[in-house]
């Protein structure tokens, strides 16, 4: 492998074996948990008993242990079954659930279907929310219900802000308040935040506000030691083992308005988030401006015959990309130029009705409608050398239109058994506008899109059937069978170019290939099949073990081809199609695929004792394989075999957890891609947490022992040097996973 560093990989991938206990200690759980007799708290992950899809949520305790550890809301994930994080900038990891990942998953937060409006994603929906305002995390995996789903083939992952607090009824007012700070050692990371409530018994106000920022962090030991090969060497190589564009800066607020009044509730939502900067280890560009404006106004109404739902909301983002200070653009003989300057504006409009209507005592319906429109600008300023004299434009007056309409008929028909059947519809309605490069070398292409009918109309039908069989008070059963689509999205569709340079800013999964769209795109229709086997305790709180396998098949799933053909400045050659090192160039295809794995976790309490407190054991394995099913490639950044370990004490107001991730080698690539493996490895973390009064105090050691390694999905290293000139970024680097980090969170309420 041409790489600048030396990893030891075989002592990491050593550590990988560490996995096979595992299995033995989740299936030794409940009868561990026979012998004891104390009580257990609740969980990190919980069964959603009302229901019928299994769903994990994330406790309050652990949501705000996380604030101290991340700003990024997608690290709250990490705790769930089958979830893991695809690498980007310090606030925007994408989660992968099941293998699939970014689109195919439904992300809302605060009840929005927001849109990333980025040629490299690098504002997905869960960066428009900081941690700090994040007051539940529920994550519908496996078989996903219609009535929660849509536009997606994958599961469905639900943030939510604080839920609106009133005064009680002769309380007059309610005043409160909640300020913190935190300090992280990795990368010099701070931030704060402040929100505040004002309440009558009939009207709630609420602001919140935050602040975080981080420099480059920082690899594990093993980075500095090996440095960089001296006949690899990017131009301005990072000292020591700083890992290069990964620091960020960001600032939010939210202002949340609501009324009450007998059984019904109106609240209004105002977001602003402001992102001066976010580097991106793992993109040849960085952010230099992510600005957002969000309206959010819902209702909800109790009625005689059940509950209705609205909701209308409108956002608009402004993103930027050009070289942060650890890239340089260089342009062949031409030599430097001022920069690359991108600009997009995204804006999405979206309504939602919804009813749960109680038929009787056994049947429950749910019925609703979604209408959504997105409009898509992607333009790249002229700025000289090759980069002249017109205007880019990547994707031009886009559209990505869809309604919905769904019914879900749920029957509690014992005891034992319950059942829902549900039946979504969706059309979906894309369109682009004329495009045109720099200059007349882009020409032929340009005019050959443009003469091109680009009107896409898709009609999708979805559906699912569960139940659930629960045989006594210490086991359930759920099985199902779903049929879900999702339309390509704008991207995916319509960027035109073969230009190497232009095709290498289209980049979704980090992964330092070239891509080019394909308006001729079919959705994706995913078949899944999953079960779900709940063991437990007569309460549920002592012990318990949950299992669940699937499988997934589907047919037209947008993986990628190398490409062909194309303009005067084509990066599509001849070497390009056979070449099996460097990057590559790619097109967006349609093939089919497999997926297939399992989730098992499991906790049981250890016991309690008045010295020490109460103890409990949880633990979490998951595995996923893909394969595309034409070619016999595997899928690109699929999760090997990984595993979680945690002991937690809780004694009064103090709870203490030390936790062992693990994570085997990554065997399994994409070739296609020229996807890179990963060596197996272990990580230590510890946290603690106390609360006196109004005041809390979170610490944490991620990484304790300074171990180093490559996150499976974390990427190619393309974070620093000539990043935009093919090959001066060194191939065969992945990104560095986090070395040790010291961190501390302060929360005072008032």
């Amino acid at each position: 492998m041409n790489s600048p560093f030396r990893w030891r990989a075989h002592a990491a991938r050593a550590r990988g074996h560490a996995l096979r206990p595992l299995c033995a200690l989740l299936a030794s759980l409940p009868f561990a948990a026979l012998a004891q007799d104390a009580s257990l708290q609740p969980v990190t992950v919980k069964a959603a008993k009302p229901a019928i899809q299994s769903t994990g949520e994330t406790d309050p305790d652990t949501l705000q242990a996380g604030r101290a550890a991340s700003s990024d809301t997608a690290s709250l994930l990490r705790g769930l079954p089958g979830v893991s994080l695809f690498g980007a900038g310090g606030v925007s990891s994408l989660p992968s659930v099941h293998g699939l990942s970014d689109d195919r998953l439904r992300i809302q937060v605060d009840g929005m279907d927001l849109v990333s409006s980025c040629g490299n994603h690098m504002n997905p929906p869960l960066s428009y929310i900081d941690p700090t305002r994040v007051g539940s995390v529920r994550l519908f995996a496996g078989i996903t219900p219609v009535s929660v789903g849509g536009d997606s083939i994958g599961a469905t992952i639900q943030v939510e802000s604080p839920a609106p607090e009133f005064a009680a009824p002769g309380q007059g007012r309610l005043l409160k308040g909640e300020a913190g700070t935190f300090y992280r050692s990795n990368g010099n990371g701070m931030g704060a935040h402040l929100s505040a409530t004002y309440a009558t018994e009939k009207t709630s106000l609420r602001y919140d506000g935050s602040t975080a920022q981080a420099d480059n962090y920082k690899a594990a030991r093993a980075f500095k030691a090996a440095g960089p090969a001296a006949s690899n060497k990017p131009a301005q190589w990072l000292d020591g083992d700083e890992v290069g564009s990964s620091s960020y800066k960001t600032r939010n607020h939210s202002l949340a308005y609501a009324l009450r009044s007998d059984g019904h509730l109106v609240e209004m939502r105002l977001g602003l988030q402001d992102i001066p900067y976010q580097n991106y280890p793992n993109q040849r560009m960085d952010m230099t401006g992510n600005d957002s404006h969000q309206f959010n106004l819902r209702y909800q109404g109790e009625y005689a015959w059940g509950r209705l739902q609205a909701r209308a909301y409108h956002e608009n983002t402004r993103h930027s990309m050009n070289f942060g200070p650890d890239k340089q653009f260089w342009y062949g003989p031409a030599g430097n130029v001022p920069g690359m300057p991108m600009d997009t504006e995204g804006k999405t409009t979206g309504v939602q009705v919804k009813g749960d209507v109680a038929l009787s005592a056994r049947d429950t319906l749910r019925v609703g409608a979604e209408a959504q429109r997105y409009g898509l600008d992607d333009w790249w300023l002229p700025s000289g050398g090759g980069m002249a004299p017109n205007t880019f434009w990547n994707i031009r007056d886009g559209q990505r239109n869809r309604f919905d309409v769904f019914g879900e008929w749920e029957a509690r028909w014992n005891p034992q058994w319950l059942s829902q059947i549900g039946l979504r519809g969706s059309h979906v309605r894309s369109d682009s506008g004329p495009v045109q490069g720099y200059n007349a070398n882009y020409a032929m292409e340009a005019n050959a899109f443009n003469a091109k009918d680009r009107k896409r109309s898709d009609s999708h039908i979805d559906v699912t059937a569960l139940a659930r069989y629960t045989p006594s008070a210490n086991a359930s059963y759920e099985f199902g069978f779903a049929h879900k689509t999702r339309s390509p999205n704008l991207y995916e569709r319509y960027t035109w170019s073969t230009g190497g340079m232009a095709m290498r800013m289209i980049n979704l999964v980090g992964d330092g290939n070239g891509y080019v769209g394909n308006p001729d795109l079919q959705p994706e229709t995913a078949n899944t099949l999953s079960a779900t086997a709940d063991w437990h305790d007569a309460t549920g709180e002592q012990w318990g073990v949950k299992f669940t396998p699937y499988l997934s098949y589907v047919q037209n799933y947008i993986d990628a081809k190398r490409c062909s053909g194309g303009g005067a400045m084509t990066a599509c050659t001849a070497a390009n199609r056979t070449a099996t090192t460097g990057f590559v160039y790619l097109q967006f295809a349609n093939q089919d695929a497999r997926l297939h794995g399992f989730d098992l976790s499991g906790f049981t309490d250890l016991g309690k004792t008045a010295n020490w407190g109460q103890f409990t054991l949880s633990g979490m394995l998951s595995y996923v394989q893909g394969k595309n099913r034409e070619t016999g490639d595997h899928l690109y950044g699929i999760m090997p075999l990984n595993g979680r370990v945690a002991l937690t004490q809780r004694l009064g107001a103090w709870s203490g957890t030390a936790e062992l991730l693990m994570v085997s080698a990554k065997t399994r690539v994409s070739a296609v891609r020229n996807e890179l493996p990963t060596a197996g490895y272990g990580l230590v973390n510890l946290r603690a947490s106390y609360e006196w009064k109004q005041v809390r105090l979170d610490v944490g050691i991620d990484n304790l022992f300074d171990r180093f390694y490559n996150h499976p999905q974390g990427g190619a290293y393309v974070g620093q040097g000539m990043t935009m000139a093919g090959t001066a970024v060194p191939w065969g680097v992945r990104v560095p996973g986090m070395g040790r980090s010291v961190n501390v969170g302060v929360t005072v309420k008032f």
